[in-house]
């Protein structure tokens, strides 16, 4: 009895050792920056969104009573929303998605979409931005639906002039605002929101804490 007692305790010992190896190569392996892998998991929820004669970006960022919500720049819907229109529509390919636009923060650059379109969530980074940090850019510059480009965060300024922003140095053009800025875990830590004119490497984004504070709709229910 004593031995099979033994051999139970050792086992078990063995048993949680292989579960703690999994759980460290689990952390490991978010830690890895794959940008095809990242791409393939991120596009689907990544939408040209056309708003007027304007053209930006919009990812789904949470769902609600069978509807999608969706984040992008307030500056890319201005137009029909200052026209008095809510319509906009998400693109992708041959296939076009009619959105609503039901909240925005003019002073953030904001702005929430809706549609009654089942569309996949992206997940909402915890953890705090990072110099150093790789990242992805997901988006339609210049109309050009499902680009991605890839560099790294190089500072996190909390005390900018418009509220915490993240620098980042992956190319970004007109048509970038308001996609996805993605980490290695597949997680978004920003919305792309504009490039300085007269210098290269320089883009800036709203930290995803910010529109999710500001919006209230990130993640399900």
């Amino acid at each position: 009895m004593e031995t099979m007692i033994r051999s139970s305790n050792d086992l078990a010992t063995a048993v949680n050792a292989e579960q703690g190896r999994s759980q460290e190569l689990e952390k490991q392996l978010a830690t890895v920056f794959d940008p095809e892998g990242i791409a393939k998991s991120v596009l689907p929820s990544v939408f040209r969104v056309r708003a007027g004669d304007f053209t930006g970006t919009a990812f789904a960022v949470g769902q609600a009573n069978g509807r999608t919500n969706l984040f992008t720049n307030f500056h890319v819907v201005e137009e029909v929303w200052t026209g008095g229109d809510r319509a906009v529509s998400l693109e992708r390919g041959n296939t076009r998605i009619d959105a609503t636009i039901i909240k925005v923060s003019e002073g953030k650059d904001l702005a929430l979409l809706r549609t009654n379109t089942d569309i996949t969530p992206l997940g909402v980074a915890a953890d705090e931005v990072k110099p150093g940090q790789q990242v992805m850019v997901v988006g339609a510059p210049l109309g050009l639906e499902d680009s991605v480009t890839t560099g790294v965060i190089s500072a996190y300024r909390p005390d900018a002039e418009d509220g915490p922003t993240i620098q980042f140095d992956a190319p970004i053009n007109p048509g970038n605002s308001g996609g996805p800025v993605v980490n290695s875990s597949k997680k978004v830590v920003g919305l792309a929101t504009a490039k300085a004119r007269d210098a290269e490497g320089i883009g800036l984004a709203i930290p995803i804490e910010t529109a999710c504070r500001t919006l209230g709709a990130c993640g399900n229910g």
